[in-house]
């Protein structure tokens, strides 16, 4: 080596994963979709943390962002509708060692997936549920969803949706054992990005409510927000989602707000003058089903059967 010392050594790691090895099929989301940047942000989360492909799971129901399981390079489930999470527990209590990432809309979630929702968050199994909100059923064609505001015209409400739209923040943080609970919008992917790493690092199930463009049938609803970031408040706390200061200060608005406080969280999540982002709850120390649900993984089948003629062993005479 021409003089010099050859007695370094290099940890090669023995398997390292690009973009590509998580990018699925091409994503045929419309042009100007939110969830093309959503997309985009996950893959890239699996890339800087290096996770297995073969141990990283993507869940879904039926909606437009239901696709997303088939543009991942990785595992995927694409359920029925409403159905993502307990699809997703049931993967997580029986392989706790898998990285679940949880991919629902506003009307998959919190309509006829409304009690599986309530649950989940209940039992608290780490994994990340992203709930896509745009205020429409996008893929059926524009229907009234239970987050689309009052007044908004769709195929099923022609003259204005009549009734206040469902909060999925303020609803979460009202469910027992809640862990984390976050908002974001898809036109920051810088925001974005943060975000739903901070969801992958809390140890436990975080909730995750993106306001989602949809350029067909709701562009106007973020219109005002996109072009006026006043409209937008940035949630500030050392606890918080770390963001650069250089994108940070694109936002006029900021407050400070300290994500242990459940009923202040309550009360930012509730405002409707603005749109809050950041983290609004954490609370690291719930407990966690699947630690529960994963008692006796990987007993044999000597050692099942065993235990189950013990049970029986118990009834007889």
């Amino acid at each position: 080596m021409f003089g010099l010392k050859t007695d370094w050594s290099m940890e090669v790691l023995p398997r390292y994963f690009t973009l590509e090895d998580y990018e699925g099929g091409v994503a045929r989301w419309c042009p100007g979709c939110g969830d093309h940047a959503v997309l985009a942000a996950v893959q890239r989360i699996c890339r800087d943390e290096q996770l297995l492909p073969e141990k990283t799971v993507c869940v879904s129901g039926i909606g437009c962002s239901s696709r997303f399981p088939h543009y991942m390079k990785t595992y995927g489930f694409h359920g029925l509708h409403g159905r993502a999470l307990p699809v997703a527990c049931g993967v997580k209590s029986r392989r706790p060692d898998l990285t679940v990432w949880v991919a629902t809309g506003d009307g998959d979630c919190c309509s006829i997936g409304t009690a599986h929702w309530i649950h989940a968050i209940r039992y608290n199994m780490d994994m990340v549920v992203m709930v896509f909100d745009n205020n429409i059923y996008g893929l059926t064609k524009a229907q009234t969803s239970p987050t689309s505001r009052v007044g908004l015209k769709t195929n099923t409400h022609p003259s204005g949706a009549l009734l206040p739209p469902l909060n999925p923040s303020t609803v979460t943080l009202g469910i027992s054992n809640v862990s984390f609970v976050a908002q974001t919008v898809d036109w920051n992917p810088v925001h974005l990005h943060s975000t739903l790493l901070a969801a992958y690092q809390h140890k436990g199930l975080s909730f995750v409510r993106i306001m989602q463009r949809c350029p067909q049938y709701t562009a106007a609803v973020f219109d005002a927000a996109q072009q006026d970031p006043s409209l937008v408040m940035l949630l500030n706390h050392e606890d918080g989602i770390g963001l650069d200061p250089a994108v940070a200060k694109i936002f006029p608005n900021q407050a400070t707000h300290d994500p242990s406080n459940l009923h202040e969280a309550m009360a930012v999540a509730s405002r409707d003058d603005v749109i809050p982002i950041g983290l609004l709850f954490r609370d690291p120390d719930c407990p966690r089903y699947e630690e529960m649900t994963s008692h006796g993984v990987g007993m044999t089948a000597e050692e099942k059967l065993a235990g189950l003629e013990a049970e029986l062993d118990k009834f007889a005479l």
